[in-house]
């Protein structure tokens, strides 16, 4: 079982940033995707961003368009989400995850569906003041 590792969470007022992490504990781990999804009180799960990891190409939820930022590093098996901007609506528990597809897969993804990641991360909370 792939286990995906996140930091970064923690409590920020209303306009500042944070950066979360997320690290696959293997340093073999390889997949064709990494998301970040997140979840707030009473509320279902909502994707938040996306990245395909031979492309870098980025996919992103309209709420966090112009203020989230997701990137990778390969070497460090590595996903980041650079917060700015935040609102009290961005508080919720934020989840990393990831597929069991192979890098080179050309097939559908739909990256914004939670039901095509295999692995997740524990959560981290992101609590956002006024």
């Amino acid at each position: 079982q792939v286990q995906l590792i996140e930091s970064g969470g923690g409590l920020v007022q209303a306009g500042g940033s944070l950066r979360l992490s997320c690290a696959a504990a293997e340093r073999t781990f390889s997949t064709y995707a990494m998301a970040w999804f997140r979840r707030a009180p009473g509320k279902e799960r909502e994707f938040v961003a996306a990245i395909r990891w031979t492309t870098a190409t980025t996919y992103y939820g309209d709420s966090v368009k112009g203020r989230f930022t997701i990137s990778r590093d390969n070497a460090k098996k590595t996903v980041y989400l650079q917060m700015n901007s935040l609102k009290l609506e961005d508080t919720a528990i934020y989840y990393c995850a990831a597929p069991n597809i192979a890098p080179e897969y050309s097939g559908t993804f739909v990256f914004t569906d939670n039901l095509w990641y295999d692995y997740w991360g524990q959560g981290t909370q992101v609590s956002v003041s006024a």
